[in-house]
């Protein structure tokens, strides 16, 4: 009983993951960014590596509205390194370009982001 308890609630969780969005392409108007996220599991705390050409690009991390309709909204942070680590956190994440036409061409993306699996 004690060692069930101890597996119960002395769980640690798992080491993030850490992706490289659009793999060796990067953060690309040339890809589709949604179907990218296809057969992945994401998981709250694991990282987003966007790289891209900082002068032609950036990412904004919005809310649904502003994915839907590839506008900033208030609160949204944008990143313009062209090397940016961005931490997922639990539930649904969001990412555009913030040029319009980029953004409504494929460079956004949709991602939920479930509990960490536990291990022991």
């Amino acid at each position: 009983m004690v060692i069930l308890m101890v597996l119960q609630f002395g769980a640690i969780h798992s080491k993030p993951t850490t992706y490289m969005v659009g793999d060796e392409d990067g953060w690309d108007s040339g890809l589709d960014m949604e179907g990218w996220t296809k057969g992945k599991t994401f998981h709250a705390g694991d990282f987003l590596v966007f790289t891209y050409d900082g002068q032609q690009f950036d990412v904004a991390v919005v809310n649904q509205t502003g994915h839907d309709s590839c506008s900033l909204n208030e609160g949204a942070k944008v990143f313009h390194s062209g090397n940016d680590k961005i931490q997922l956190a639990f539930g649904a994440n969001y990412f555009i370009d913030t040029v319009a036409d980029l953004c409504a061409a494929g460079m956004k993306m949709a991602i939920n982001a479930t509990a960490p699996p536990p291990s022991v």
